[in-house]
């Protein structure tokens, strides 16, 4: 079957079609996504602002022109967490579902960590054994492990980079100042939910998924996204380390001129990488391979279990 999937994130949304059936992995047939940060338009409180919603809008009207033109099936739609930490989150979406008449979903934090979970554990298989799964999205930062298809543990912090831009740095580059406080502030948070995820035992692999740890991977070294997804891609954390203390003392033209860097996202990269360095630390992993599938796969994967189950 031709199935859709809308992801309306805090920095990128996304409608990625796929074909799929039970047994085999999923096929992107086409991609439609914009970068609308809206994690970067809450304001007043953090309410989605006119701007972000008549941007959100826009996007779901084309996005639904395009699943039909197409040939989708079926639509799955969701949001992460700049629609569900918005006071008028809720407001906003029911505004959307009766103009453009597409039900979209807006997922906890723990169920984002789930279904990234489970992404990444249909990936790797069973003998990944204890799976440790870390996230870094635009609004927060999703830990999980496990030894299952369901995690046992499944934690979400708003420790996102766009988040943390918006409401941590007053220019780029960013003062020498800013970042230590931010990186105590991102440890504080961290620290206090390891036990958690510690109590389980170490993991026999450790996970990364989401853009910020792409970029932060190829910076260090690892291979083009052009080699496909099949090339293994090892961060190391002594690589964070070292970038992390970069990243926020270069000049924006700089950072954007690094290998895998998109444009749109120097202004973030700094703090992604102090998020990144700190959970890699707090967690003790020495190296994270970076895993090709996330949320939306997870979301992919659920749909065709409770169709085809």
């Amino acid at each position: 079957m031709r199935l859709g999937v809308l992801d309306v994130g805090s920095n990128t949304v996304h409608l990625l079609v796929v074909d799929a059936h039970r047994g085999a992995r999923p096929l992107p047939a086409f991609s439609h996504k914009a970068e609308l940060r809206l994690a970067a338009h809450l304001e007043d409180g953090d309410r989605l602002s006119a701007e972000g919603e008549r941007l959100l809008h826009d996007f779901v009207e084309k996005a639904l022109q395009v699943a039909e033109d197409k040939g989708v099936e079926d639509l799955v739609a969701f949001a992460t967490s700049a629609i569900r930490d918005a006071e008028n989150g809720e407001e906003v979406l029911q505004r959307i579902r009766e103009s453009a008449q597409v039900d979209i979903t807006v997922l906890s934090g723990a169920e984002e960590a789930r279904l990234t979970f489970l992404a990444v554990r249909r990936w790797f298989g069973w003998s990944s054994g204890r799976l440790l799964v870390v996230d870094i999205g635009g609004g927060s930062l999703e830990v999980a492990g496990g030894l299952d298809e369901e995690p046992d543990v499944a934690i979400s912090l708003p420790l996102g980079a766009v988040r943390l831009t918006r409401d941590w740095f007053t220019s780029d580059p960013v003062p020498a100042e800013e970042a230590r406080k931010l990186r105590r502030h991102v440890r504080a948070e961290i620290a206090r939910h390891v036990g958690e995820v510690a109590r389980y035992g170490p993991p026999d692999h450790a996970v990364a998924t989401s853009k910020t740890f792409k970029q932060l991977a190829r910076i260090a070294g690892a291979a083009p996204s052009a080699e496909g997804p099949y090339a293994r891609r090892v961060l190391r954390h002594e690589n964070v380390t070292e970038w992390a203390g970069k990243l926020a003392l270069m000049p924006p033209g700089e950072r954007s001129e690094l290998p895998g860097v998109s444009e749109r996202r120097v202004p973030q990269l700094p703090a992604g990488a102090i998020v990144a360095d700190a959970a890699m630390d707090l967690f003790g992993t020495a190296e994270l391979e970076v895993c090709p599938w996330a949320l939306r796969e997870g979301v992919i994967l659920r749909r065709l279990d409770m169709i085809t189950g």
